[in-house]
């Protein structure tokens, strides 16, 4: 490994967690919404705007065609 024990530990910790969720990435990301959802706690969802989602260039909205306001170029 690196000669950074914080790394090392970070790389661990990564290995374990995905261990535990069964070696895949999709493992970990199903057991993180389950934790999720058993917590009761409140999972805000980020909004997600069509600049982040490249939509307007994708061709599913009807915004492609407008041109962007002045500064966004």
């Amino acid at each position: 490994m690196t000669k950074n024990p914080i790394l090392d530990e970070l790389h661990a910790v990564r290995e374990q967690l995905l261990a535990d969720a069964g070696g895949t990435l999709e493992g970990l990301v199903a057991k993180i919404h389950a934790d999720q959802k058993a917590s009761g706690r409140t999972v805000r969802k980020s909004r997600r705007t069509i600049r982040c989602t490249e939509a307007a260039k994708s061709g599913d909205l009807p915004v492609e065609n407008h041109s962007s306001p002045h500064g966004d170029r």
